[in-house]
C-alpha cells in the first residue's frame, strides 16, 4: 500500500467524550473514514482521552494528592477505554488489537488501526507521531475542537490572531516546553518536539466540520492550521 493511501489521525478526546460520548461525531466520522477506506485508503487512529482522563485525574487527586505519573496512567487507560470504544465501532474494519507501544512490529492487513496511550510523561499526540514515523508515514492529522491554533487564547485575548500555516520552531514558542498531565494545548510539547526533530507535518482541523477534513484529504482549500518542516 502507498505511503501516501495511508492516514493517520490523532482523534482527540474532545471528540469522542466531549461531554457525554458523542454517538453522532462517531457515527458521521465512521462514514467519512469507510468511504475513504472504499477507495483504497487505510486509516491509523489513535484516541485521545479528554475530559473522561480529566475527570478521573480530578477526583483521584482531590482525594488523595497523586504524583504525575499517577495522573499519567490515569490518562493513559483513559485513552484505552476511548480507543476500544473506536475499536467497537469499527469492529468489521479493524486489527483486532489496540495498539498501545508506538514501537511494536506492527503487522496489520486491516483498513483501520486503532492506537491509545503509551507511558507517562507525553500524550497520545506523541504516540501517533511515533507510530507516523514507525510506519514511514509523514503527515499526521489531529483532530480537536477548534478551527485554528493561535497566537495567543483568543478567549482571553482579543488580540490573538488565527495561524494557518507555522514552522515548527516558531509553534513551538507559543505552546508550553514541557508535557503535564491534563495539559490543554494544540499540540503536546513533547511531541512537536520529535515533529520538529524528523521533520513531519501536522494539520490540526475541527473535527466537527468533517466536510474540511475531506477537503485537506483530498487537497483542496481547508480551515486549519499546518505546522510544517523548519525550513532553514
Amino acid at each position: 500500500m502507498p505511503q501516501e493511501k495511508t492516514i493517520i489521525i490523532s482523534v482527540g478526546g474532545s471528540m469522542i467524550v466531549p461531554n457525554d460520548i458523542d454517538t453522532v461525531f462517531l457515527t458521521q466520522f465512521k462514514t467519512l473514514i469507510l468511504d475513504y477506506v472504499s477507495r483504497g485508503f487505510r486509516f491509523v487512529l489513535i484516541a485521545g482521552g479528554g475530559k473522561t482522563a480529566r475527570k478521573y485525574q480530578n477526583a483521584a487527586n482531590e482525594i488523595t494528592p497523586l504524583t504525575k505519573d499517577d495522573m499519567d496512567w490515569l490518562g493513559i487507560h483513559s485513552t484505552r477505554l476511548n480507543a476500544h470504544l473506536l475499536r467497537s465501532v469499527f469492529v468489521h474494519e479493524a486489527h483486532p488489537r489496540i495498539v498501545t507501544s508506538p514501537h511494536d512490529d506492527i503487522d496489520w492487513k486491516e483498513s483501520v488501526l486503532i492506537g491509545a496511550g503509551w507511558r507517562p510523561g507525553c500524550s497520545t499526540d506523541y504516540d501517533a507521531v511515533l507510530i507516523a514515523k514507525n510506519l514511514s508515514i509523514s503527515k499526521l492529522i489531529n483532530l480537536s475542537n477548534i478551527d485554528y491554533v493561535y497566537t495567543d487564547d483568543p478567549r482571553k485575548n482579543p488580540e490573538a490572531k488565527k495561524i494557518e500555516k507555522i514552522e515548527w520552531k516558531e509553534f513551538r514558542k507559543l505552546i508550553p516546553s514541557e508535557w503535564d498531565p491534563g495539559l490543554s494545548s494544540p499540540f503536546d510539547p513533547v511531541a512537536a518536539k520529535e515533529c520538529e526533530k524528523i521533520g513531519m507535518e501536522v494539520a490540526i482541523l475541527n473535527g466537527n466540520n468533517l466536510e474540511n477534513i475531506r477537503a485537506y484529504i483530498d487537497g483542496q482549500s481547508f480551515l486549519g492550521t499546518v505546522i510544517y518542516p523548519n525550513t532553514l
